[in-house]
């Protein structure tokens, strides 16, 4: 798993996650997450090319979610299709904001 960041204007930040996003992956994107959560207003979650996602990653992006939600928000961006394929049986296309 690999993470990128770019930063925009808008004191927003995209992070751009692409491999696995599971139980070994995860800790490392959560700590990340409450690192940046505090400094910026909007988190992009960009998970276009992400191959598999587990449990432990959907806990991660329902924190990333609760983490933002007194701020600016935060936004699914491009999910892979099997992100949305387990977005959509897990009912959280529907708890998420997605671009």
């Amino acid at each position: 798993m690999t993470i990128k960041e770019t930063v925009m204007a808008d004191k927003s930040i995209e992070l751009i996650i692409s491999g696995r996003l599971d139980t070994s992956t995860a800790p490392l994107v959560e700590q990340r997450l409450k690192e940046i959560s505090e400094r910026f207003q909007r988190i992009y979650l960009n998970l276009s090319e992400i191959e598999y996602i587990s449990s432990a990653g959907l806990r991660i992006v329902l924190l990333a979610h609760k983490l933002m939600l007194t701020k600016g928000g935060m936004v699914v961006k491009s999910p892979s299709p099997f992100c949305r394929q387990v977005f959509e049986a897990t009912g959280m296309n529907n708890i998420l904001n997605f671009i």
